[in-house]
């Protein structure tokens, strides 16, 4: 046991910058969290349910993080700070990371069955700070979830999902193959611009317009031919 706890550790400090040591790692919220979702799963699956709620609720009051006790955790899990919600049947791979303020939500069912409504995280994703994944999607392997990106449909194997909603944007190779990227997001790769960038590039587009049109406009008028001049009577 003590040794899975110092690989569990030591995952964390790979992916994390700001621990000096393991033991800084032990006051983390998200470790914290695991550590109460273990028990709380294991009553839930004992039906339990009762007392699987009691831990999961005091877990949240101290570690502001929500893990329905039903959700499935693989190997090396790692929730950086806090304020994450993770729905009942969610089912979560081996070194997945997730940020601040992410959800991973339920769909509503039609047809009134519950059954899985909650999405499925397959190995080595990361999720980026305040990103919503909802309904029963599958996230495949070494994908990255930008941040504040809002997901509900499959995403690919190692695919980069920026916006609302969200869409994928192209990754180099040499990206792909790297064993982590912080935030899940490509800060230099050629994402499509957004916000004020773009607005800026519209506007040189118009005044470029706007000059052509002049141009046009300007060599009509001196086309024309000359009107002749009216004779007194």
């Amino acid at each position: 046991m003590l040794g899975n706890l110092i690989r569990y550790l030591d995952s964390v400090v790979a992916r994390d910058p700001a621990p000096r040591s393991r033991w800084e790692v032990l006051l983390y919220p998200g470790v914290w969290a695991l550590f109460w979702h273990k028990i709380a799963h294991r009553l839930f699956n004992a039906r339990l349910f009762f007392l699987a709620r009691a831990v999961n609720h005091f877990s949240r009051f101290l570690t502001a993080i929500d893990i329905h006790p039903g959700a499935t955790i693989g190997k090396n899990f790692f929730i950086d700070h806090g304020f994450t919600v993770i729905g009942e049947t969610a089912h979560i791979g081996d070194n997945v990371t997730i940020y601040q303020c992410v959800t991973l939500g339920g769909s509503n069912p039609t047809n009134g069955v519950g059954g899985k409504r909650h999405p499925t995280l397959e190995d080595n994703v990361i999720v980026g700070s305040g990103a919503q994944i909802i309904g029963p999607v599958t996230i495949g392997r070494r994908a990255r979830i930008g941040a504040s990106a809002v997901v509900t449909e499959n995403v690919p194997e190692g695919a980069t999902m920026i916006g609302v909603k969200a869409r994928s944007t192209l990754v180099k190779a040499e990206t792909y193959a790297k064993e982590f990227m912080p935030y899940g997001t490509p800060c230099k790769e050629p994402c499509e611009p957004v916000g004020s960038q773009r607005v800026d590039e519209l506007e040189e587009q118009v005044a470029v317009l706007r000059e052509q049109v002049e141009a046009l406009l300007a060599e009509r008028e001196a086309a024309k031919p000359s009107e002749p001049a009216c004779k007194g009577v």
